[in-house]
């Protein structure tokens, strides 16, 4: 294959790659960095995502999150590009971080042919997409064939999240504190979809029971598909509820791949301890 046709794909670390696919699919990763107690960590680096939840659940202060600084960006996308190749970053959406518009800074100043996309989610969610754009160029397709794939996939991806206590939310300032007081004094759950890179309230209740009801209807909603292509679960901390629904995916879909592990940094600071993400990518094609 030519080299020049290259196309060399990048994301940031709160994709939910596995380490086997970031080597198979030769996938770089800019990481965002995370404060826990005055110390800085980076994502990826020197900090795994069980390591930061046992820190985070036990830190003074709610941990802080920043994204990658555009001169890591401008680096990357230099190297990449250094023999010709042109770099797709896809990135997660602008609703939780400034991610990616520190790539689409970089991409003006970079010497190499870059081009950003808002993933408009993240998680393994995000990690559907990367892959898929990955596969793609491994074929030998023309950018605007890896993105047509990208964003195909997803238009058919789902990402619903329970969030269990509404810690993290209030003291990360996304809720009024008083707020916060009174719905966790009423055992409230929540159940939020990213979807076209908005954050909605699905479903609002108390107790574990509503959460549980919901992710059932949503189970109810995948069987009824016919090609389920990708399922992943990412939570903060374990729990019966995560058990159950991962016991009950893998019986309903065998074989479907299926990646179940801790989330990343960002987003556990975000979701708070008990949360879970369900998501999956079907094909109708």
């Amino acid at each position: 294959m030519d080299s020049m046709a290259n196309i060399k794909i990048v994301t940031d670390s709160s994709a939910g790659l596995t380490e086997e696919e970031i080597k198979q699919y030769d996938i770089t990763i800019i990481p965002l960095t995370v404060m826990i107690d005055d110390t800085i960590y980076v994502e990826h680096e020197n900090i795994t995502n069980d390591e930061f939840i046992d820190k985070m659940l036990t830190s003074k202060t709610l941990p802080k999150t920043s994204q990658p600084p555009v001169g890591k960006f401008v680096d990357v996308f230099n190297e990449l590009g250094a023999d010709g190749s042109q770099i797709l970053s896809i990135n997660m959406t602008e609703t939780i971080s400034g991610t990616v518009h520190s790539a689409e800074q970089a991409a003006t100043l970079s010497s190499s042919d870059v081009t950003v996309i808002d993933s408009q989610t993240t998680d393994r969610d995000l990690a559907f997409q990367v892959i898929a754009a990955a596969k793609k160029a491994q074929t030998g397709a023309d950018m605007q064939a890896v993105i047509a794939e990208t964003e195909f996939v997803r238009d058919h991806s789902f990402l619903y999240m329970g969030v269990m206590t509404l810690d993290n939310i209030v003291k990360g300032g996304r809720l009024h504190p008083v707020a916060g007081a009174i719905t966790n004094f009423l055992n409230i759950k929540l159940v939020l979809e990213v979807t076209d890179g908005k954050i909605k309230i699905l479903s609002k209740g108390r107790g574990n029971k509503s959460v549980k009801k919901f992710f059932q209807g949503v189970l109810a909603d995948m069987q009824s598909l016919e090609n389920i292509q990708q399922i992943g679960i990412s939570y903060v901390t374990e729990s019966e509820l995560i058990t159950e629904l991962v016991n009950q995916i893998k019986q309903a879909f065998p074989t479907v791949p299926f990646v179940f592990r801790k989330t990343t940094p960002i987003i556990a600071t975000h979701a708070g301890e008990g949360a879970f993400a369900l998501m999956y990518y079907n094909d109708p094609r």
